[in-house]
């Protein structure tokens, strides 16, 4: 195209109705999407109709359906829409400075993210990592540009890169160690109260499952100490307070330093950790850069492989 040659384009608003009234094929939809009345998205729609000189949908009662016009014109517009978000998004990143968001549980943060923080400075020396603890779920466009997330590894719409299966087992100081299984029923059982996200799955870490397995029958598995966050729940074990059934994920820097030790070797197999980002990020730099040094760190494949 001549660089003097002006585009011949109808009005942005316009477009950007149609994209939204032809993503939802119906007015209604794109009026409170666009926070404007369906008369408005109705007398826009005409108006680009007679500017193109072509119907772009056959209306019907209650419902709107697009033309073959509109059909051609809707994917075209809405990558194009799509790829304008994204060059503003891109701007204004690069505008913020090369700041990587990486999101996690509260836990993982605390735990192993967090001790492992340098590690990022020194390989990218010009970013600066941002680390979000939240246990929302957070959009991966928006407001992080990766995540590690600990579930079944369900996630729709998002790349998915498996990191490593996590494991419980019983944790306690040297001096509270229990030789055998069946001295648990004179200590103190630690417990991380999982709540409702996971109360009826029978595949939930707690101790009662963990007993069942061990063939230990004489012990209270609900008695002892409950915590609401896993932190609190490591802290009381490191302080002596008893015995804890917790993430050998979480606790592989006491265990490798002797301040925690695990007694015996059955463990209970739970949920796996997942690097997680959406496909329209991929190729950002952040999210490359986040997904090497993940990967880096935790690619093992075995929580007892951690770093």
């Amino acid at each position: 195209m001549e660089g003097s040659a002006m585009r011949k384009l109808p009005p942005l608003g316009a477009l950007r109705v149609f994209e939204a009234a032809a993503r939802r094929l119906s007015f209604k939809l794109a009026a409170e999407e666009l926070n404007v009345s369906a008369t408005a998205v109705s007398h826009q729609i005409r108006q680009l109709e007679e500017l193109l000189e072509v119907k772009l949908f056959e209306r019907e009662t209650r419902q709107v359906r697009l033309t073959a016009a509109g059909k051609s014109l809707f994917p075209v517009l809405r990558d194009g829409l799509d790829r304008f978000e994204q060059a503003i998004a891109d701007v204004r990143r690069q505008q913020a400075g090369k700041v990587a968001r990486l999101t996690s549980t509260v836990a993982f943060v605390a735990k192993r993210l967090a001790p492992l923080a340098g590690s990022f400075r020194e390989a990218y020396p010009d970013w600066t990592l941002r680390l979000d603890a939240s246990h929302r779920t957070v959009d991966l466009e928006a407001d992080a540009d990766a995540a590690i997330r600990l579930g079944g590894g369900d996630y729709p719409g998002l790349v998915i890169e498996p990191l490593f299966a996590d494991r419980f087992a019983p944790v306690c100081t040297p001096r509270l160690a229990p030789a055998r299984a069946t001295d648990l029923g004179h200590m103190t059982l630690i417990h991380y109260d999982w709540g409702t996200l996971r109360r009826h799955d029978a595949r939930a870490p707690v101790w009662r499952h963990w007993l069942e397995q061990a063939g230990i029958a004489n012990v209270d598995a609900s008695a002892g100490l409950s915590f609401t966050d896993e932190i609190h729940a490591v802290q009381a074990a490191v302080a002596g307070q008893g015995i804890a059934l917790l993430s050998l994920t979480l606790v592989a820097e006491e265990l490798a330093s002797g301040i925690l030790v695990q007694p015996f070797e059955l463990t209970l197999e739970s949920d796996r950790y997942d690097l997680v980002y959406s496909p329209r990020m991929a190729d950002r730099p952040a999210t490359r850069l986040l997904r090497a040094w993940v990967l880096a760190q935790f690619g093992g494949g075995d929580c007892r492989s951690l770093p």
